[in-house]
Order: C-alpha cells, then structure tokens, then sequence
C-alpha cells in the first residue's frame, strides 16, 4: 500500500481491491446487511499511533472509509467530517493512551465518544485489517452490542492524572531506596538492618553524613535520634565498612535522587490540592460540621494528616468532597482521595451497589452451558479502584473492627486472596451505600448482624442435633457471689 493512506483521503479502489477475495465480501455483506440499528448515527474509528481508520454508516458518504493522520489538524478535520455526515456517537477501542486525543476532539465537536474493552468485540474471528476493524465497530456500535467504559468527568480525570502521575514518583522513589540499601549492604554497612527505616531521621542523617565525608563510626552513631530502640553501641558497630569510593558514590548519588523526587512528589501534591479545593463542596462544614472520629486513638494522641505548608487537611477536605466521612471505614483512611480520582463522587453511573461492585469485579461471576456451572470465580481484570478497595480490607486482618473480624472469619473458610476480595465486597458496599444515600458509617449495625448471624448458627446447631436424635439444651449462668 502507498504511503499516501497516511493523509485524509479516502481509501476507495485500493481497498475495494484489498477486499475482492472471498473473505472479503464476506466481510462487507455483514458490514452492511440491513439489520435493527439502535444507533443509526454511530461511527467506528480503529485507533493507531500514527493513524486511525474511521467508518460511517455506508449511506452517509460515497467513501465511508478514511484514514487520518494523528496531528491535530487532522483530527480536527475527521470531527468535521463526522459532523458533516450527521455522526452523534462513535465507538472506539481503548489503545494504550492514543485514543485520548481523538476522545477530546469528538467531545469538543459535541460527538459522544463510546471507550470500548477490546474483549466485547474479539469474539468473531477475521477482521484482522484497520479497514475492516473500523467498520466492524461501527457496526456493533450501531446494533448496540457495545458498552462504553467508564470515564469520570473532566475536572476529576485532571486529578486522575496527577494521582497517576504520583504514584509513578513514589515507585521512583522506592527504586532509589533499594540503590541506597545495595550500595550499603556493599560496603557491610548494615545501619538499614539496625534502623526499621533508612529514610527516617535517623537512617537520612547518618547517610547525609556519610556523603560529607564522615567515616568515625563513634561521631555517625552519635546521630541517633531517641526513639530508636537501637542503643548508641549497636548502631556504631553497624558503622564498620570497607568505604569503597564507587560505592560511596552511588550511595551519594541515590540519595540526591531520592530527595530529587521527594521534592516532585510534594510539588505534586500541592498542584492535586488546587484542583480539589476547586470542587464545588457537597457539604459546609460550618453549617454540617464534620462529625466526631469514631477511631480509636493511637498512642494516646490523635494522628490528623495535614500538609504543613498549604494546611490541607485530609479528612475536611474528603468531608467536602464528598459530603460524608468515608474516612471511618475501616481501611480507607488514606485512600479516599485516590478513590475519588478513580470513581468519582457521581454514584447514579451504577443504577445499584451490585453493578458497583461488578464493575469493580470483585463480585464472583459464572459460566453456565446446557444447565451445568462450567466456570466459577472473580473475573480477572485490572480495575484501579477494584484493587484499592483489595488494599483497604488486606490492611484489616489486625484490625479490632467489624470488617476486621468479618475478614477473619472468611480466612477460616476460604484462602486469603478470596477472604481479602469478600471483604473488599463488602467495603465497596458500604463506599457506594454512604456516597449516594448521604449517610454516615453506623458501626452499631454490625452488631445487629452479628446478632442475627449468631440466631441463624444456633437454628442450624439445632437442627443437625434433632436430625441425630439430640436436643439441645442451653447452659445456666451461674449467680455471681
């Protein structure tokens, strides 16, 4: 094929060409048999790096098949070509990050861009050119056979990008802690081994020490803050090293780079705290004050979580957002603004908790043919906040909470990874339960449950003892002396 496909011309006779062949008019009789269209304004676009192959329904234009660079002026014409045709939705694959821009360009056009999963539309073989790939989106979009992907709102998909975009810095910044461990552990420095955490105050001094030249294991030990459990001694014979001058140097030099990104990730920070105090606040806590911590408190003090520089607050700020405290469930207190970047605040996208919890695929699914149960479990698919809510219960199994406990009692009957997702189930429930009914957590309706799960135990204890001949007879409390 000419390079000339590359530019906004139709692709005409070399494509009719293409599909001459028996496969190919095959092809195209399905493309365009007259079959119920739900959407008879749809269109198709196949998204590629550097060109995307776009198909209108067949009476639209005389080529219904075009091919469009990915620079913006050729976007901006493909739009007006779509408008011209009378298109009010199109239907695209979702490719890595290429669809984003063409995702912007329709939505700026007033073109309902329709994100599809590869998967709904990779059951029919064939169709393994960009020319036939288009029209067969379009003709699925058309018959309505494809389900468009969740996307937040613009203003939440901006946050969505630098949460994204901070997580990367922290992995970054894990990567330059294992270098400074490594060049350690070279030089039989085992201070990362005495110290629970090398980047603490102590762990940073001794290291930022070492960098100035400092090698007397006496005067680095002598930087030990008090809280160390450690004593001075141990920590000056975890001191001794052979100070190899190439390890010192990467040790130096993943320390700049460790602080390089610490200095990011808290420029990033501030910039994700101006888009959020942007929102429009679901709640004034001058008029709704937030309500009081139900949390125990840690070591007799209470832990807040605000940036000392812009004074934001983690849980006013969610309290706003959202309009409830989602910080009292168990699990989610540092997750609820990365939850917010991924799902939203808007609830009536998912008609029910369970179309919640299934789209977050932490709910079991099936496959049944001719009456018999083929296939049993959790669909396996990366969901962003499907494996924030796996994070939040896998952190309660030391937790002295009902989910806690509920956690628990499901790694007594099942393994851990089905245990963490039932919990996860649950904590989703409750997510989408307080967001969009507007209610605070009630932690006094876990004992309501537990007590009529406790009735249902008893009525089934008595009823395996009757069916083997026994009754059951409670014991008496004896009177207290």
């Amino acid at each position: 094929m000419s390079k000339q496909k590359k530019h906004s011309k139709p692709l005409g006779e070399q494509k009719t060409a293409a599909g001459k062949g028996k496969r190919g008019r095959k092809r195209k009789g399905m493309c365009l048999e007259d079959r119920p269209s739900l959407e008879v304004n749809a269109a198709g676009i196949d998204i590629g790096a550097k060109e995307i192959y776009v198909a209108v329904p067949p009476d639209r234009d005389e080529h219904p098949v075009r091919v469009f660079s990915t620079f913006t002026e050729d976007l901006e014409s493909m739009a007006k070509w779509l408008v011209s045709c009378g298109v009010t939705t199109v239907a695209m694959e979702s490719t890595g990050v290429y669809w984003i821009p063409t995702y912007d360009v329709l939505e700026q056009h007033g073109v309902k861009p329709c994100l599809v999963d590869a998967r709904g539309m990779k059951n029919v073989p064939g169709r393994r050119t960009d020319w036939h790939e288009c029209q067969w989106l379009q003709y699925l979009h058309s018959v309505g056979l494809l389900r468009a992907a969740f996307r937040p709102d613009g203003e939440v998909c901006a946050v969505r990008s630098l949460m994204r975009h901070r997580s990367d810095l922290v992995q970054m910044t894990s990567q330059h802690i294992q270098h400074m461990q490594k060049a350690l552990t070279q030089m039989n420095v085992q201070i990362h081994h005495v110290i629970s955490d090398i980047t603490g105050l102590t762990g940073l001094a001794i290291v930022d020490a070492i960098g100035d030249g400092q090698r007397d294991p006496v005067e680095l030990a002598k930087l030990r803050d008090r809280r160390i459990h450690a004593s001075e001694e141990t920590i000056r014979k975890s001191l001794v090293g052979n100070w190899r001058p190439e390890h010192l140097f990467t040790l130096k030099q993943s320390r700049q780079m460790y602080q390089h990104y610490q200095t990011q990730i808290a420029a990033c920070d501030e910039e994700i705290e101006k888009l959020l105090v942007a929102f429009q606040p679901r709640v004034d806590p001058a008029e709704k004050p937030l309500p009081p911590d139900r949390k125990k408190k840690q070591h007799g003090r209470k832990k807040k979580n605000v940036n000392p520089k812009t004074g934001f607050e983690l849980r006013t700020e969610s309290y706003k957002l959202f309009g409830v405290d989602l910080t009292q469930i168990p699990g989610l207190m540092a997750m609820v603004l990365t939850l917010f970047s991924e799902v939203g605040r808007d609830m009536s996208r998912w008609p029910t908790a369970g179309h919640f919890v299934s789209w977050l695929a932490l709910c079991p699914d099936n496959d049944i043919s001719g009456g018999r149960v083929l296939w049993r479990g959790v669909r396996r698919v990366h969901n962003r906040a499907g494996d924030l809510f796996r994070l939040a219960a896998y952190t309660l199994h030391n937790d002295q909470s009902p989910l806690g406990d509920y956690l628990r009692r499901m790694k007594s009957k099942m393994d851990a990874p089905a245990a963490t997702t039932s919990t996860a189930h649950k904590i989703a429930i409750i997510f989408y339960t307080m967001v969009k009914n507007q209610v605070e957590y009630d932690i006094s309706l876990w004992a309501q449950r537990d007590a009529e799960r406790e009735k249902r135990l008893e009525a089934k204890l008595k009823r395996q003892a009757q069916r083997l001949g026994y009754k059951l007879v409670p014991i008496e409390e004896k009177p207290a002396a």
